[in-house]
C-alpha cells in the first residue's frame, strides 16, 4: 500500500492523493492551514489508517532497515538493565535502586530509511540523560523530535540553571542532540524522528535555537501533526523506502513549522525579519566568541538593534548573556575532549574568559564538573554517576 498523505515537490509545496496543492510554505515554514484544509487532511490520514491492518512481524519493504526489541523476552529477570543496554548508544538510562525493584515494560521498534529514522515506543516511567561527557564521546548530532501518542515527558533540563528547565509536562519536544539534556519520560508510547542536523537547517534557519522547546497537542497544527504520525506509525511496516522518507521528512516539515510559529520565527514578513535578525545575531557572535569584549552590549551597539527585539529573541536562551555563555562554554568542552595537551588556562583565555578562576566556575555551574574532570571522563572514556540514594539513580558497572 501508498503512503501518499503527503508529498513535497521540489517547490515545497504541499500534495494530497490527488496531487492538489493545499497550502504552500512562504519563507522558511510559514505553514496557513485553513479549517477546511485541515479537515481535508485529517480525512485522507483516516482513510489511509482504516485502508491496512499492519503486522509488526511481517517484513518491511526492501530498503527500510527495521528492528524490534521487547524487553519481557530478551532479559524478563532484569528489564530495565536489558532497556539501558538497548538504548545506551544514544542516551543514558538513570535507574535508582527502587526503580530496580520494580515490574518494568517496554519496547521499541526502530525503522531507519537512510539518512533518516523513525521509533515507535511503548515504556514505563524513567529517568533519561544525555550529559556533555556522552556528547564528547559519540557522534550522534540528529535532531529528535518526539510526539507522545499516549503519556507526555516532564522535567527537561537543557543547562544545570534551574531557569532552563522546562515546567509542566509536554506532549510534542525537540532535541538537538548534540547539546545536554535530563528529563523524565512518564509512562509513555512516544514516536520518534531522528533527523541529521544538515536536513534540519535546510528545514528551519537555526535548528540549535529549538533543543527543548515543548508544546501541547492544543492547536489545529499540533493536532493534524498527531493525527499524521499516527497515520504513519500504523503504515510505515508496508511503505517503499522511499514513500517513508517523503513521510518521516513531511512529519519533520510539520513540527519544525509548529516550533517555529511558537518562535515566532515563521508566519509573515515581521516573522520572516526577525528570523533574520536572529540569525544575524547569531552569526556575528560565533564570529566573536573568542573576543573577551563579546557582551549583550557589545553585540546592541555592533550591530544596532532595537534592546527590546533583542532581548526578546533569546528569551528563551535565558537572556542574550546566558546564550554567550553558553556557546563559550559548548565551545570550551570541545575542545577540551579534542586537544588534550592545550592547558585549561589557555582555553579559557581563548574563548573570551578573562580568568581561569572565572572560566571553572562558569563551567562547573553549566556542568557539575570542574573542566579538569571533564577532560579527564573524556579521555578515559567514564561516565559521571551520582551519589545513590533512596530515589536518586543507582551506580550500576555496565
Amino acid at each position: 500500500m501508498l503512503y501518499r498523505a503527503y508529498q513535497f515537490s521540489k517547490k515545497s509545496h504541499v500534495f494530497f492523493e490527488n496531487g492538489s496543492p493545499p497550502c504552500r510554505y512562504s519563507g522558511f515554514m510559514s505553514l496557513k492551514l485553513s479549517p477546511l484544509t485541515l479537515g481535508i487532511c485529517r480525512h485522507r490520514i483516516s482513510r489511509m489508517s482504516r485502508s491496512s491492518t499492519v503486522n509488526f512481524g511481517a517484513p518491511v519493504q526492501s530498503g527500510i532497515v527495521h528492528s524490534h526489541f521487547n524487553v519481557q523476552a530478551k532479559a524478563p529477570q532484569q528489564p530495565l538493565l536489558a532497556w539501558r543496554d538497548r538504548v545506551g548508544h544514544v542516551i543514558d538510562v538513570l535507574p535508582s535502586l527502587s526503580d530496580l525493584e520494580k515490574p518494568f515494560r517496554a519496547s521499541i521498534d526502530r525503522y531507519g530509511v537512510g539518512q533518516l529514522a523513525f521509533t515507535d515506543c511503548r515504556s514505563d516511567s524513567m529517568l533519561l540523560e544525555r550529559s556533555l561527557t556522552r556528547i564528547s564521546r559519540d557522534s550522534i548530532r540528529d535532531y529528535a523530535f518526539h510526539v507522545f501518542l499516549e503519556g507526555d515527558v516532564d522535567d527537561v533540563a537543557v543547562r544545570a540553571s534551574p531557569r532552563n528547565r522546562a515546567s509542566g509536562a509536554a506532549s510534542i519536544l525537540v532535541l538537538d542532540m548534540g547539546q545536554p539534556v535530563r528529563m523524565r519520560r512518564n509512562t509513555c508510547r512516544v514516536l520518534t524522528f531522528f533527523v541529521p542536523g544538515i536536513l534540519a537547517q535546510e528545514m528551519f534557519p537555526d535548528p540549535e535555537a529549538l533543543h527543548g522547546r515543548t508544546m501541547q497537542n492544543e492547536t489545529p497544527l499540533t493536532g493534524l501533526i498527531v493525527e499524521h504520525v499516527t497515520a504513519l506509525s500504523q503504515n510505515i511496516a508496508g511503505m517503499g523506502a522511499s514513500v517513508a522518507d517523503s513521510a518521516i521528512r513531511t512529519s519533520a516539515q510539520l513540527l519544525l513549522a509548529a516550533f517555529g510559529k511558537q518562535a515566532g520565527l515563521s508566519g509573515n514578513a515581521r516573522a520572516a525579519a526577525r528570523a533574520a535578525m536572529f540569525g544575524r545575531v547569531r552569526r556575528y557572535i560565533q564570529a566573536n566568541l573568542s573576543n573577551e569584549s563579546l557582551s549583550p552590549e557589545s553585540v546592541l551597539n555592533a550591530l544596532q538593534l532595537p534592546r527590546p527585539t533583542l532581548y526578546r529573541l533569546f528569551q528563551h536562551e535565558g537572556g542574550l548573556g546566558a546564550y554567550i555563555r553558553h556557546l563559550r562554554l559548548r565551545q570550551a568542552a570541545d575542545e577540551l575532549a579534542r586537544y588534550p595537551h592545550v592547558t585549561v588556562t589557555e582555553i579559557a583565555y581563548g574563548l573570551g574568559f578573562k580568568s581561569s578562576s572565572d572560566f571553572t566556575r562558569a563551567f562547573r555551574r553549566a556542568y557539575d564538573m570542574a573542566p579538569q574532570d571533564f577532560r579527564a571522563l573524556s579521555m578515559e572514556g567514564g561516565q559521571v554517576l551520582p551519589r545513590v540514594r533512596h530515589n536518586e539513580p543507582a551506580e550500576i558497572s555496565g
